[in-house]
């Protein structure tokens, strides 16, 4: 394989890895088009890789009637493996291009060797890619066949295999984003569907989610390579219908969706909160003296002044134990969210605060919590269920590994989710600790029940393991996608930033500046009811979206062998 096209490849992948945030959306606002850049960007990224595996798959001189434009210079054997090859550069470059903010985590201040800091960024890369370099040797194998079977090509239609390699591409990416997103602990942080909140495709995220967005970006991504090729051969029945298609399906179909305008939501009160952004510097953070003391000393002064009716603090906010404070310390804010007399000198409005506070102890484990400050009646704790691996628990075997950093707090409990929200003045606040947000099938089990559903997300983050890196504007792009897809508003309390709100149509609507200490009011309207996307992924999770994709698979590979093979 030349090296143009392994380098073609690792170009598009760090391009694609750009597209979910920076700097997409700096060159979409010089040119003019912030809402379509990321977009355009992933879509056009991949469509680089799609139209370097539809040449492999096409490179015989039988194929060449079907796609000349993508005709190969030679022959080669075993085009699947080098399509699985492309497929999981393209894949490894893209998701170390996505978060390499994990090499400062891991370097500046878990004491980690910088060339060994790097070499696990790509590492778990690479591992992560294996799935996407299945995809893309699953693709170019079935594809070759459908073009490589006289029988299949008097069966079938000339824009009905455009359209087969098409809908295969987009089930086997969507295989490989479920993969990296489910399996093990799943990290699916960067998958594709995060650039289209801005694009014409945000309109499906109601109904499908960010991974049904994903599917049919590829699918676009692969359409444009095969349209083309249909147009340089000439072929205008094929030509036309995919140009239908990806016309209807990512232009029509969600411009309609848009002028709808319809909402699957209803309003349910509105909330003023308090949200807290201390700013503590993540070096000095748990050291007695140091961050512990500011942490300690200024979100006490934030709670007692707090006057609105709920005040929401960062993950580990209080960066100590609570049997490791002094007992005046929690009395003090007790008393000022639970006066211990009559009703009466409670305030015209009842208060209370979500506190990030780690809780437990040797011999029952410990959590990273957040707990409730209020009335005597309230009584709600949170605990983190999908803990950061290394950071928050040790993976079996790699404790080897963890012992190469210097990192707090690293030996959490991974406890079940919790069943409950937090129910305050009318509202039902469901709290999520760091990254928990990226997983929008766990945020829907809360809404198997509508009556009990959330009306309003709490994210309680502290980023500032990664710096001022893209992190923080991934981060609020993850929040947005929830938001649309739930219809719910999202409040997001952050150590060094994005701390603001999300709106139930995933527009930001207030935030304060990053690396800043201080306080933002809001006051946001919270919903009840549910989106088509709830409701199927609170009853069963996204099993729909694997089964689906599986079985096209399944069934065009079945029709592919049955058409009869040649050597690949």
């Amino acid at each position: 394989m030349s090296m143009w096209r392994l380098a073609l490849s690792v170009v598009a992948g760090v391009v694609h890895g750009f597209s979910m945030a920076w700097p997409a959306s700096v060159l979409g606002n010089a040119l003019g088009m912030a809402s379509l850049s990321s977009g355009l960007l992933q879509c056009f990224s991949l469509g680089v890789l799609a139209a370097l595996l539809l040449q492999l798959a096409t490179h015989d001189a039988d194929a060449s009637h079907h796609f000349p434009g993508f005709q190969a210079s030679r022959p080669r054997q075993s085009a699947w493996r080098q399509g699985a090859l492309l497929s999981g550069l393209f894949a490894c470059s893209a998701m170390a291009a996505t978060w390499g903010w994990l090499y400062v985590s891991m370097h500046r201040y878990g004491g980690m060797p910088s060339w060994l800091a790097a070499l696990a960024v790509l590492l778990l890369a690479a591992a992560l890619s294996l799935y996407f370099a299945i995809a893309g040797g699953v693709w170019v194998a079935l594809f070759r066949r459908f073009m490589l079977s006289g029988r299949l090509s008097k069966t079938l239609p000339e824009f009905r295999q455009a359209l087969a390699g098409l809908v295969l591409f987009s089930a086997l990416w969507t295989l490989a984003e479920l993969c990296r997103g489910q399996l093990f602990t799943g990290f699916p942080w960067g998958a594709g569907g995060y650039a289209h909140l801005e694009s014409t495709l945000a309109a499906y995220a109601p109904w499908i989610g960010v991974y049904g967005i994903g599917a049919i970006s590829a699918g676009v991504a692969m359409g444009v390579p095969l349209l083309i090729s249909s147009f340089m051969a000439g072929r205008t029945q094929a030509w036309l219908v995919l140009s239908l298609s990806l016309l209807l399906v990512a232009v029509l179909m969600p411009m309609g969706l848009q002028h709808a305008a319809h909402q699957f939501t209803q309003a349910a009160g509105t909330l003023k909160v308090r949200l807290l952004q201390g700013n503590i510097p993540q070096d000095e953070k748990f050291i007695p003296g140091q961050g512990v003391q500011q942490a300690l000393s200024w979100y006490a002064e934030q709670l007692l002044a707090n006057s609105e009716p709920l005040v929401v603090t960062p993950e580990t906010a209080i960066p100590v134990l609570p049997q490791q404070l002094s007992p005046a310390y929690w009395e003090v804010l007790k008393h000022k969210y639970a006066p211990p007399n009559a009703p009466s000198q409670l305030s015209t409005t009842p208060q209370a605060a979500l506190v990030g506070i780690p809780m437990g102890g040797p011999g029952v484990g410990y959590s990273n919590s957040v707990m409730t400050l209020g009335p005597a009646d309230v009584n709600y704790r949170y605990d983190k269920h999908h803990l950061v691996p290394f950071g928050e628990y040790v993976p079996p075997f790699f404790q080897w590994f963890v012992r190469m950093m210097n990192m707090p707090l690293g030996e959490f409990a991974q406890d079940r989710p919790p069943s409950s929200v937090f129910k305050w003045q009318g509202q039902r606040l469901l709290p999520q600790i760091c990254y928990e947000d990226l997983f929008g099938e766990e945020v829907a089990s809360y809404f198997a029940k509508p009556e009990e559903a959330p009306t309003v997300l709490v994210n309680m983050s502290n980023l500032a393991w990664f710096d001022d890196t893209t992190a923080i504007a991934q981060h609020v792009a993850i929040s947005r996608m929830r938001a649309m897809e739930f219809e719910r508003p999202i409040i997001r309390a952050t150590n060094t930033g994005l701390t603001g709100w999300v709106d139930a149509q995933g527009a930001l609507r207030e935030a304060l500046p990053p690396f800043m200490r201080g306080a933002l009011v809001i006051e946001f309207e919270g919903r009840s009811g549910l989106t088509p996307y709830a409701q199927w992924t609170s009853r069963w999770g996204l099993a729909p979206l694997w089964w689906l994709c599986a079985a096209i698979v399944l069934v065009l590979g079945a029709f592919s062998r049955r058409s009869g093979t040649r050597e690949l």
